[in-house]
């Protein structure tokens, strides 16, 4: 896969959930369900879990769910990951020639 948009391409072909009236709402509660499965799997890694190798394929293919569930929300909002991809470098290039990498809040 070498860009965005062939990812994108193929990940709308394994969408299951057509309605468009729940299209956004399932994407939205796919994505954070996987980024909560994503962090539990780091959280073992950061404690020292005997089972590294193991942790870190769960912690890659989590990655890989996340990733297909923002896929299908960009998708359900006609929104191009490669956008999402170039507005948020130049988002925090910005930020980082600013000074204000570091900190909270979205206006910083």
């Amino acid at each position: 896969m070498k860009t965005f948009a062939e990812y994108q391409m193929e990940a709308r072909k394994t969408a299951t959930v057509h309605d468009p009236a729940l299209k956004v709402t399932y994407a939205t509660m796919g994505l954070v369900g996987e980024a909560g499965e994503l962090a539990n799997k780091v959280k073992k890694l950061m404690r020292g879990d005997d089972n590294r190798d193991e942790l870190l394929a769960g912690v890659k293919s989590e990655m890989g769910d996340v990733l297909w569930y923002l896929s299908a929300l960009a998708d359900d909002l006609g929104i191009p990951l490669s956008d999402i991809a170039a507005e948020n470098i130049v988002k925090l290039r910005d930020r980082q020639t600013r000074g204000k990498i570091k900190g909270g809040g979205d206006f910083r």
